[in-house]
């Protein structure tokens, strides 16, 4: 028990006794501090979950852009005939740089290949090349004509799809030892390889099985649709059934051969330093198209022969069987190196995935920002000054204050529909130029600079100002040498934070025809261009997969850069940051 004096009402002190020491006393203060640990785990658990939140979106995004950032190349000899580009030796850099060098290039590839004699894997082949594969090569003659009529080691891109293969998620390939001696029937062509034992009795029952799976959910979709009110829906529903049917019934037949299709893992025999396809699987033969052409049609014993498996389906892949396999021959011949990419940051958009670049988006970017912060900052921070420090109080300035406030919660698309309807009509400006991307947010980031100019002018001391005033310094001077320079640390802050807002926006630049398709490289403020939000936004919708990738690598770099910002944010609050 604690003693309290307490006056009572004729002034007299009057003693009260606080309870503190009983029972009761003390489970009020247990019930305290448990309701303080609840409250305390609360926030852990919060910060917490936060924190999972955040590392699964920075994974995700990781995981997915890391690829986009690595490129796959071939390495080959490429021919180049002396008069390649005209009469030899009198080639001038005009007519290397205008140079047709896809057949150089092909015919490169196909000495990598011999033997290929079909059309249709002959131009499966040529696909494995991407559009800018000549340009290193173009480049190196252009910068010595003396190569021209040499053998020139080069590195040729590849596309985009024959790129994602290497980087993995197509297909697995599983390889399996057979037990008895093989024979092909020829080296090219359609061909016939029957074993001595049953070989392909685990192949089979892997068909079967998976034919009884597509079975499965072709007639649970078929089962969807049949249930659709759309007759559209309920006839494709109908067909799905009878597709359905003839799938199982191919599942459940154990005997003969079955023949393979798309839908199915692709089944290939490695024999005598070539590659069959089967067409046609049973327990002890196969029929099928050679993929790569056999060396001999002599007997293959168990060890020199394999049975190899695609696991996805060539119908859910990108990359056919056939080029499966020229991939994996010139991955074996070691012509395949994985580089870094540095065209990502060095090209111009592109509708080809593996020729796309942000070079564009980030000059557009800079241009787009270096004009928001020419006008954004002075005025800004002389709104700020003025109205802290100049402007009389009264209802006009308050209505002034009010609307700063409102302006700053004000949705960003308004101020893109304001500099379409004012930059863009009005006054006439340039499309999807950076000069109105840095107009509009300008715009965009001036209530903020001011707000938080004004918040960093209020928390320099007073008495730095009313000294100043005592040795006999104006007002002016006052705020000018030593009001502001003090402040200026957090003015800087809150720009800076406010740029990086500014960076992230899209809904603004979308209304005043930033979206366009631009491939080059802008020169100038006037010129079309487009920013990394709208770049990002443009590849995500596209279809290729490729482009997956590049959306994710692209947003890498976009949060680079605002982490970037918001670390100089955090270094100039730490670096000029002034105690009192």
């Amino acid at each position: 028990m604690t003693d309290i004096s307490a006056p009572n009402a004729m002034g007299v002190a009057k003693q009260r006794r606080v309870d503190v020491t009983s029972a009761a006393a003390q489970a009020r203060v247990r019930a305290r501090y448990r309701s303080e640990a609840r409250f305390k785990t609360y926030g852990l658990l919060a910060l917490g979950i936060t924190t999972v939140f955040v590392g699964v979106l920075l994974s995700d995004i990781l995981l997915r852009g890391l690829p986009s950032f690595w490129q796959h190349r071939l390495v080959l000899d490429v021919p180049v005939a002396a008069d390649a580009f005209g009469p030899p030796g009198k080639a001038d850099v005009a007519a290397i740089r205008g140079g047709d060098y896809f057949p150089i290039t092909k015919a490169a590839l196909a000495n990598a290949i011999p033997g290929i004699e079909s059309r249709s894997a002959e131009k499966q082949l040529n696909r494995l090349l991407s559009t800018g594969a000549p340009d290193e090569l173009r480049e190196r003659l252009a910068a010595n004509p003396a190569l021209i009529g040499k053998t020139v080691k080069v590195p040729l891109l590849l596309s985009d799809d024959a790129d994602l293969y290497f980087k993995g998620g197509e297909t697995a390939i599983v390889k399996r030892a057979p037990r008895g001696i093989a024979t092909p029937s020829g080296v090219n062509g359609e061909i016939t390889v029957l074993t001595a034992s049953n070989d392909f009795s685990d192949e089979l029952i892997t068909i079967k099985r998976a034919l009884a799976a597509a079975a499965a959910r072709t007639q649970f979709e078929s089962n969807r649709l049949l249930k659709s009110p759309d007759k559209a829906n309920q006839t494709r529903g109908t067909e799905l059934a009878a597709e359905a049917k003839n799938l199982s019934t191919r599942a459940e037949l154990s005997r003969g051969e079955e023949v393979l299709d798309d839908k199915v893992p692709s089944v290939l025999i490695e024999i005598n330093g070539g590659l069959v396809k089967a067409n046609k699987l049973g327990d002890s033969s196969i029929t099928g198209e050679v993929l790569l052409p056999l060396k001999s049609t002599a007997e293959a014993k168990p060890a020199d022969w394999k049975i190899v498996t695609f696991v996805t389906p060539e119908a859910n892949r990108k990359v056919t069987d056939q080029e499966v396999a020229f991939l994996e021959r010139l991955r074996s011949n070691g012509a395949v190196e994985n580089v870094f990419n540095w065209r990502f940051f060095t090209a111009g958009d592109s509708r080809e995935p593996e020729l796309a670049g942000v070079r564009g988006a980030l000059v557009g970017t800079a241009l787009t920002l270096f004009v928001t912060l020419i006008l954004c900052l002075p005025i800004g921070v002389g709104a700020a000054v003025y109205l802290e420090e100049f402007a009389p109080k009264n209802r006009f300035t308050d209505l002034v204050e009010v609307n700063i406030n409102n302006l700053a919660a004000v949705p960003s698309i308004v101020f893109g529909l304001l500099g379409l309807a004012v930059f863009l009509n009005f006054f006439g400006l340039p499309r999807s130029a950076p000069l109105v991307g840095g107009l509009v947010l300008a715009l965009l980031v001036l209530p903020t600079i001011i707000i938080a100019g004004r918040a960093a002018l209020r928390s320099v001391p007073p008495s730095i100002k009313e000294a100043a005033l005592g040795v006999g310094a104006s007002h002016q001077q006052a705020i000018f040498h030593h009001v502001l320079p003090l402040a200026m640390p957090g003015i800087m802050t809150g720009t800076i934070i406010g740029m990086a807002h500014a960076l992230g926006e899209t809904a603004p630049l979308l209304m005043i025809g930033m979206i366009a398709f631009i491939v080059d490289v802008p020169q100038s403020f006037v010129e079309s261009a487009t920013v990394m939000p709208v770049q990002i936004y443009l590849w995500s919708d596209l279809p290729e997969k490729a482009f997956q990738a590049k959306t994710a690598g692209a947003i890498i770099v976009l949060l680079g850069f605002l982490f970037l910002m918001n670390g100089m944010a955090i270094w100039l609050r730490k670096r000029f940051e002034r105690r009192w």
